[in-house]
């Protein structure tokens, strides 16, 4: 599962490294505040391997409109 880390698949998807940090980190809080999973966790997932495999299957993403984030998209058509 962190091999999903090391491709550029999932910062893409969130547009950047930075931006899939702080989806990251936020839903790591919201996990160890006791937030349920979205997937399937597997014996011995850790929240981390949750959270990248929520993001995988677009369980999870950054709500654009809300936060004021260019969205991948519009930065790629610059």
């Amino acid at each position: 599962m962190i091999e999903a880390l090391k491709s550029e698949e999932l910062s893409r998807k969130v547009g950047g490294k930075f931006k899939l940090t702080a989806l990251i980190q936020r839903r790591m809080v919201e996990l160890i505040q006791g937030a349920r999973p979205l997937v399937e966790r597997k014996k011995g997932m850790t929240d981390l391997e949750v959270v990248i495999q929520e993001i995988l299957e677009d369980k999870i993403a950054i709500d654009y409109e809300k936060s004021n984030v260019t969205r991948p998209e519009e930065i790629a058509n610059q």
